[in-house]
């Protein structure tokens, strides 16, 4: 391993679009800083001492410091963002897929949480909440006007404490409380199954600390169910990513060796780095190589990549390798386009910084920020069309997006959301019945699946109608 990827460290899993991180232990002073904007500085300082002086009651200075430099960041982009103690304790848990919590995956809507979905098993499953259903109060803390992170906070705690969540389901345009009890959750980021003879699927669901050694676990066992496979379908769908090294390890168990993985890029030395399919690039902490308990065949085994708006980050590097090395043919809809790299600098012992330092490319030298990994064959989500396509939020629609250059504001997309969620509102004022969830992931009756397997098998797949690409943003000059 080169010297600058050493200095690199190790990569984490953001709070919610898996967020691709750089972990850097060291706060190190940069020689190329300009000086500081003496007159601004002063503003600073000036506007400190008023509110510590002047505001209608006393305020802790500690707080205005990390207020201060969390508005900073969150200026930034969607995905820096300053990690106080509590935060900082809870990013560290997302890497090893356990935490304290009620046990749903997250995201905004309307300024509400969105409940993308229920962990199964968890509390929050147990208690029948559902995709698509909207928290609007946290104990007794309306949620609007909360960041993502702060209402993250609100559900965490310690073990067998409750938490009440006030819940909209907007299709049946009704609110109810929920109290759930806390207690650990372990996330499971691999399934899979033989599905017929001949025929595996394997789902990544993110990846953790944990998911190289699962991947390579489950297809053990596939293997030995089935000696004689045929095809393999890996699933990415709605995989927000994660560590990098697990993205560059799962690629690497179906790339020949030494080809590139990614790339990334940006101002200081470390973040110019290329990521190869060889385990210096993959393995953390020493120890052996867990791909060399896999079987040779899956080299060469024909693989079908499924990906969709969700796949983010890391599931993008993996499928935009697979399909650069012409490894796999990538059947879906188009990724969620997030193609930053965050460096991880700790400031204290318990506080840190992440903050956007590189974009990451691709082996024939693509940058997908904000523009995603385009399939090779586009597919819908069920056999009669797109029913919540419309409605997935992508990196290109976040506020303050890092851009590829100029770009055109997206206002067709915007609109078709909102005509999708009015055409469904409306079919569910019609009917109740009418709108039914997705299926299950790895079902029988799961659509893209099947379109899957007859590409593998050299059968007929129904592709998509109407699902066209979005528009690629203008090249930067890097």
């Amino acid at each position: 391993m080169s010297a600058k990827l050493k200095v690199a460290g190790w990569v984490a899993l953001g709070a919610v679009a898996g967020a691709l991180t750089t972990m850097q232990l060291q706060a190190n002073a940069r020689s190329s800083l300009s000086p500081l904007p003496l007159e601004e500085m002063q503003q600073l300082a000036a506007v400190f001492g008023m509110v510590k002086s002047d505001y209608v009651e006393p305020v802790d200075e500690k707080k205005l410091i990390n207020d201060a430099i969390a508005g900073m960041v969150s200026g930034l982009d969607p995905h820096s963002q300053f990690f106080d103690k509590k935060s900082f304790k809870e990013f560290r848990e997302g890497t090893s897929g356990k935490f304290v919590g009620v046990g749903i995956e997250i995201g905004m809507e309307d300024g509400l949480v969105k409940i993308v979905s229920p962990i199964e098993g968890s509390p929050a499953f147990r208690a029948g909440l559902k995709s698509g259903d909207l928290i609007t109060r946290i104990d007794d803390t309306a949620v609007k006007g909360l960041t993502l992170d702060q209402a993250v906070k609100r559900m965490r705690g310690e073990p067998a404490t409750k938490v009440q969540l006030t819940i909209f389901r907007k299709l049946e345009n009704r609110s109810f409380p929920v109290t759930i009890t806390r207690e650990e959750i372990k996330v499971v980021s691999v399934r899979g199954k033989v599905v017929e003879p001949g025929y595996a699927w394997v789902r990544l669901s993110q990846f953790q600390d944990r998911t190289v050694d699962d991947f390579v676990k489950k297809v053990e066992e596939i293997y030995k169910q089935d000696p004689k496979l045929k095809g393999l379908v890996l699933d990415l769908r709605n995989d927000p990513g994660g560590l990098l090294e697990g993205a560059v390890a799962v690629s690497s168990a179906f790339l020949p060796k030494d080809v590139e993985v990614v790339s990334t890029n940006g101002q200081i030395a470390e973040s110019k780095a290329s990521f190869k399919a060889n385990p210096e690039y993959y393995l953390r902490r020493g120890g052996s190589d867990p791909l060399k308990k896999l079987p040779d065949s899956l080299k060469n085994i024909p693989l079908v990549v499924l990906v969709n708006e969700g796949s983010a980050s890391a599931s993008e590097i993996v499928a935009g390798a697979l399909q650069d090395h012409k490894r796999a043919v990538i059947m879906g809809a188009q990724t969620f386009g997030k193609g930053s790299v965050q460096t991880v600098r700790q400031l204290s012992p318990e506080t840190a910084l992440k903050i956007t330092t590189a974009r990451y490319y691709t082996p024939s030298g693509r940058s997908i920020q904000a523009k995603g990994i385009v399939p090779d064959v586009m597919l819908d989500e069920t056999a009669e069309g797109n029913v919540f396509a419309a409605l997935r939020m992508r990196e290109a629609d976040l506020e303050k997006h890092l851009q590829n250059g100029p770009e055109d504001k997206d206002d067709a997309r915007a609109k078709a959301r909102e005509e999708a969620r009015a055409k469904l509102e409306a079919e569910y004022a019609k009917n109740k019945d009418s709108i039914k969830p997705l299926p299950e992931f790895g079902s029988a009756e799961d659509f893209p699946l099947q379109q899957a397997l007859n590409q593998l098998k050299g059968k007929p797949v129904i592709a998509s109608k109407t699902a066209t690409e979005r528009k690629a943003e203008a090249k930067t000059g890097e």
